[in-house]
């Protein structure tokens, strides 16, 4: 069954780009193998992500989240069966203030002063 599971959470410390170039390449690498698609927004230290996968996929997915240092404050949104997916093309798309790209990154879609990307509404509750 394919699932979409949506949280907020708050930054342990303010991200640089190269420690969320690290954190995205293995949220790639990682959604990759569990057969997992999504996007995560970055802005004013708060996290918003939203994934989509196989339930056991992302059962693993959020227990290995809940243990993450990197964020605190996991607010779970939403969690609930999916028809199809809405990031079919992105392991792991990815949205932040376009003064924080990382050249190489990819899936990447800067927001605009008002915090909006190409992709945030497909992550709407």
């Amino acid at each position: 069954m394919l699932e979409r599971l949506v949280y907020r959470s708050t930054a342990s410390r303010e991200m640089d780009p190269r420690p969320l170039f690290d954190l995205l390449t293995q949220a790639q690498e990682r959604n990759a193998r569990l057969g997992i698609t999504g996007h995560l927004l970055y802005l004013r230290g708060q996290f918003t992500q939203c994934v989509e996968g196989p339930t056991d996929s992302l059962d693993a997915l959020w227990q290995s989240l809940l243990r993450d240092p990197r964020h605190h404050s996991i607010e779970l949104l939403v969690r609930r069966p999916a028809e199809a997916r809405r990031f079919p093309e992105w392991s792991m798309a990815f949205s932040t203030d376009s003064t924080m790209f990382v050249h190489g990154l990819k899936g990447f879609f800067p927001v605009d002063g008002s915090g909006n990307s190409p992709l945030v509404g497909l992550c709407s509750v």
